[in-house]
Formats: C-alpha cells, structure tokens, sequence
C-alpha cells in the first residue's frame, strides 16, 4: 500500500478541489446557460485558476445534476458548432444556496484553526 504524502501542498490542493469542484460548477452555472468549456473557463474565473475543472471531471458532474434534477440540458447551435448547453433549475439554485450556507460555516471553522497556529 503507497503511503500518503500528508506534507505536500499537492495533497491537500487535489483533496479541496475534489470537494468543491461541484460547488463551484453549480455557482458557474449561476451565472446563466453554459456548456461544457465555457463552465470550465466560468470556473477557473471565479476561483482565479485555483480549480479548473477537466472534462473528465465536469461532465460526470453535469450527469449528476442532471439525473437529480438540479439542471436541464438542451442543444443549441453556437458560433456553428451544436453544443449541449446546461442551465439550473430551481432545485439547482436550492443546492448552491444550501452549499453556500454550509461552506461559510466550514471556511469560518477553517479560518479559526489557521489562525490558532500563527
């Protein structure tokens, strides 16, 4: 069994990206109507290149969304090319509020811990 590298930044950047990965396609798609690439550039905006999703990872996601009811997708024709365009619906705007409630908690949590240490 390979043993964890718990001292390396890169540990800890993939475990936070991971769990907010569907946090942030959710506040991308906020936004308004999107497809898949112009969702990874809405991400790698509004998290300043912190996260930028793949499409190996976003698009399950949009799976996911979809199959719960979190998001609708249709096909439009945009600069020539048809794209599948996903928008939220009201369950969708429910879960990035109810994200947003529960990550301020834990950022609060967080900030009090980093701070103990200084």
């Amino acid at each position: 069994m390979k043993c964890i590298d718990y001292t390396a930044e890169g540990y800890w950047d993939s475990m936070l990206n991971a769990s907010l990965c569907k946090f942030f396609i959710l506040s991308a798609l906020t936004d308004g109507p999107a497809y898949g690439y112009e969702i990874i550039k809405r991400v790698d905006k509004i998290t300043e290149s912190f996260c930028i999703p793949t499409e190996g990872t976003i698009y399950p996601v949009l799976r996911e969304f979809l199959d719960c009811g979190c998001a609708t997708c249709s096909q439009e024709i945009i600069n020539g090319r048809t794209r599948k365009v996903y928008k939220l619906t009201t369950k969708g705007l429910d879960a990035y509020q109810a994200g947003v409630d529960v990550w301020k908690r834990g950022v609060n949590c967080v900030k009090k811990v980093i701070t103990r240490e200084e």
